[in-house]
């Protein structure tokens, strides 16, 4: 009568066959767990272990363990390494809790002229200060713990992530105004109001774009040879120009001057520019931010001499994401101005009233859908 042995206690349920199989045919788990599942599946199948190790490359030894493992764990835990006792842990849980607590505060709080901690830093500071908490544990401790230790409590002190406080207390309300308009405008197009009465406007300026000109000609692309625009790292400045620019949300044509500056004087000589482009009867209506040449005394004494002509809607503070204008500049960034050069300021305007004037074309109509469900026109 044939001696059994352990490995004749191996066996697998319907279940645990069918995910071996998924795991073995699987694309996208790793080497090892798809070849341990192999392992398993064959000798189930009857194979012995020497035909698997023949036909597989694995060890005997290897899939003697593998198959130990299922036996004495399950099948599916087989597939993965077992945790290994290690040496004993020597950092006490106050000592961890120590050094998160530092990794909390600045540097600077502790005389540094860091602004941020680096993992070499805290850990020297640690190892400088540890007897006077009482922690004589981290007494050799390395900046690679340190990292371990913060990572495990997901803390990242030697990096920035940028938030916006809102310091507008009325940014609920004023957003809601902002998307009434937006509301508004796409029930005019919706109904297909004449284009003379539906004056909205979002406006602002994108000042401080540079007129930078090269110091030796860009090289065109040459097939085969240079796959790119070759151009010299040296390069010249022109000085820069503001853009003041408004675009209409029901047609998409965009009005815009290009001027040195962008103070009261520039702007009261844009909305010079949108009276004369809208019918005497319009109100014009500019979705605007709170700069100060908006609100100045110059911009009001000029309303004033245009009674009604003018409705301006402001965007919160910090909110200018809420500004439809923001979308075309970013558009013409990544575009028009992506890598211009030219040889003077009167050069960078002639270009930027072409983009306009190409623009204007085939004026793009933006819509805003952001919350716009959330808001109810009056009946």
């Amino acid at each position: 009568m044939p001696r059994s042995t352990v490995l004749d206690q191996f066996h697998l349920s319907l279940t645990d066959r069918t995910r071996l199989e998924l795991i073995a045919a699987s694309r996208s788990e790793s080497v090892s767990r798809v070849l341990r599942a192999s392992v398993l599946l064959a000798y189930h199948s009857g194979s012995s272990i020497a035909a698997i190790s023949r036909n597989t490359g694995i060890d005997r030894p290897q899939i003697s363990r593998t198959i130990y493992k299922s036996i004495s764990f399950g099948p599916l835990a087989a597939l993965d390494d077992l945790s290994r006792s290690g040496r004993p842990r020597t950092l006490t849980n106050e000592a961890r809790a120590w050094i998160v607590s530092l990794a909390c505060q600045k540097p600077l709080e502790f005389g540094y002229s860091y602004e941020l901690w680096t993992m070499r830093l805290l850990a020297e500071h640690i190892r400088t200060h540890h007897e006077s908490v009482g922690h004589s544990c981290l007494a050799k401790l390395a900046p690679s713990t340190v990292c371990k230790i913060l990572s495990a409590h997901d803390v990242k002190p030697h990096k920035i992530q940028y938030y916006l406080e809102r310091r507008d207390p009325d940014f609920d309300q004023k957003m809601a105004k902002i998307l009434y308009v937006y509301k508004e405008v796409a029930l005019w197009r919706s109904i297909g109001l004449p284009k003379e009465l539906a004056a909205v406007v979002s406006y602002d300026e994108k000042p401080g774009i540079q007129a930078i000109g090269n110091t030796a000609p860009d090289l065109p692309p040459q097939p085969g040879k240079y796959p790119t625009v070759a151009r010299d790292y040296e390069y010249v400045r022109h000085g820069t120009v503001s853009l003041l620019a408004g675009i209409n949300l029901v047609t998409g044509a965009v009005h815009a001057l290009v001027r040195d500056k962008h103070r009261s004087l520039e702007f009261i000589e844009f909305l010079e520019l949108l009276d004369k482009s809208y019918p005497p009867e319009t109100i014009i209506r500019v979705v605007l931010d709170n700069h100060s040449a908006h609100v100045s005394k110059e911009t009001s004494k000029y309303l004033e001499t245009k009674p009604g002509r003018f409705e301006f809607i402001f965007t919160p503070k910090h909110g200018s994401w809420l500004n439809i204008i923001e979308t075309f500049f970013g558009k013409m960034t990544n575009s028009m101005l992506r890598g211009i050069r030219v040889p003077s300021k009167a050069e960078l305007i002639r270009r930027l009233e072409l983009y306009i004037a190409e623009v204007n074309l085939k004026p793009v109509v933006t819509k805003w859908n952001y919350m716009l469900d959330t808001i109810e026109l009056d009946k």
